[in-house]
């Protein structure tokens, strides 16, 4: 990972974390858990990435998966006002699609690294931290099924299975994180913009 690209995904993501010490412990959690997955670190790891005692560490999180559940969810909250200013935005059905995948996969691409932590870690949250993740994971998708029921209603998509193709349209954004590097040939705009294409011509809106 660039040295800009892994600047963009801490600062971007966590600057409303507070004291210091707990922003540096969230952002060294992120950067262990995407390169050696959850199970794999240790809470050893993540202190010494942040350059602190492992003693330390308990002052602010007191347990690993208690700090999962923070990326997790500060994660979520941005994800989902992400979707929610995009599908407000106004304009037609498609147009408020469009912006909602835009802005969608311009996240997760730009914060690629955080975006792999919070998405695909889920299975490592408590049972009550899950449940309180997945609330926020459906909001995202009644946003999105939302639009799309406006289209069909509208007769501006051709969608027989609105929450199947719901899910494959957010499938398709979350997984551009797994994928992008920032030093591939395109960039997270780009990305967002293809993407956009695809997925009003995955619902069949005129001229798409």
């Amino acid at each position: 990972m660039s040295a800009e690209a892994n600047k963009s995904d801490n600062t971007g993501s966590w600057a409303d974390i507070s004291p210091d010490a707990a922003r540096r412990l969230v952002i060294a959690a992120v950067q262990a858990f995407a390169e050696r997955g959850y199970h794999a670190t240790t809470t050893r790891d993540i202190a010494g990435r942040a350059g602190m005692s492992p003693a330390a560490l308990y002052i602010h999180y007191k347990t690993k998966e208690e700090l999962l559940f923070q990326i997790s969810g500060v994660g979520h909250r941005l994800a989902l006002g992400i979707v929610r200013d995009a599908a407000n935005g106004g304009g037609t059905p498609a147009e408020r699609l469009a912006a909602v995948v835009r802005s969608f996969v311009r996240w997760h691409a730009e914060h690629h690294t955080t975006a792999r932590v919070v998405q695909y870690e889920l299975g490592a949250l408590s049972e009550e931290h899950y449940t309180e993740i997945a609330a926020r994971r459906r909001e995202i998708d009644a946003a999105v099924r939302a639009i799309i029921e406006d289209g069909v209603r509208s007769g501006g998509f051709d969608v027989p299975d609105v929450p199947g193709t719901t899910l494959a349209v957010l499938s398709l954004c979350i997984d551009v994180a797994r994928w992008f590097s920032p030093e591939g040939r395109r960039t997270p705009d780009q990305v967002g913009d293809m993407y956009a294409d695809l997925v009003l011509r995955m619902v069949g809106a005129a001229g798409a």
